[in-house]
């Protein structure tokens, strides 16, 4: 299992010194080949609580990477910094070999994106936002039009497709919304919590998508605190805690000797499972 235990000062200033290289026999480390996304020395502070903490990752191209930690660990925020969404109080960010600050314009063509809280355009129809995402990328009219009529179909939006999005369920909105970030075809694909609410039906069209997509040679980075589903899906894992990696590698790395990835986190994590046994002594029972 690779652990990341270094801690970090943050350079205020904005920059931060390259991270040791790795040891090319050492579990975990990325195959031949530019990573998909390289994060050196990024840090983030609201307030006096570093939501980031000097975190250095590397994760590898053709994947599908799982970003996981328990709630407040730091996940959405690192997405957020690592797709130009928040900027960092220090660090550097590349996404396919560019910086995400110095050359927004080529990453964000390189990019898809589906936040967590996605806000949508609720009064187009599902067809018409696809529309409006796909020329906003700068793609030709026929093309849109033509990709969009595909993700709708193989999403199960066929006949919602001139609905307008705000009379869209939580997993049609979350499906249209995976629409829109795959409308230009990027090769990273970020997803935060994607399968939040989402129902099993919907989960499941979702997934066969994303394995399709990742077949082909692209990447997904999906943050999910639900271990079932990131062991079910992903090749790849990075554990977060306190703003801090504290393992990344293959699952079976992360793993290790634990029966399962839920148990290998909560290890990981230091979570204890005695908390709150003795404080409810009085729930259940039958007495009242």
């Amino acid at each position: 299992m690779v652990r990341s235990g270094t801690e970090h000062t943050p350079d205020r200033q904005g920059t931060a010194g390259s991270p040791a290289p790795p040891d090319a026999g050492a579990p975990g480390t990325p195959p031949p080949g530019p990573p998909a996304v390289r994060i050196q020395g990024l840090w983030k502070r609201f307030g006096q609580q570093d939501a980031v903490a000097g975190v250095d990752l590397e994760l590898p191209a053709g994947r599908f990477l799982g970003l996981v930690g328990p709630n407040g660990a730091g996940k959405t925020t690192i997405l957020s910094m690592v797709t130009g969404l928040l900027r960092p109080d220090a660090g550097r960010v590349e996404v396919a070999g560019h910086d995400v600050w110095h050359d927004p314009v080529a990453v964000k063509s390189r990019i898809g994106v589906l936040p967590e809280g996605l806000r949508l355009f609720e009064r187009l129809s599902g067809r018409e936002l696809l529309a409006y995402v796909g020329r906003l990328r700068g793609l030709p009219g026929r093309e849109v039009d033509d990709r969009a009529g595909q993700l709708l179909g193989v999403l199960d939006l066929a006949d919602a497709g001139s609905k307008l999005v705000i009379d869209y369920s939580t997993g049609m909105r979350k499906k249209i919304g995976l629409a829109a970030a795959l409308l230009h075809n990027p090769e990273v694909l970020f997803l935060d919590e994607p399968f939040e609410g989402v129902d099993p039906v919907s989960a499941q069209t979702i997934r066969r998508v994303l394995e399709r997509y990742t077949a082909s040679g692209a990447t997904v980075v999906f943050s999910s605190h639900v271990m079932e589903l990131v062991e079910s899906l992903c090749d790849w894992v990075a554990v977060m805690a306190a703003g801090r990696i504290r393992a990344q590698g293959p699952l079976a790395a992360v793993r290790g000797d634990a029966s399962s990835l839920q148990e290998a986190f909560l290890e990981l994590v230091g979570a204890d499972r005695t908390s709150g046994e003795h404080e409810l002594d009085w729930l259940g029972g039958g007495t009242r």
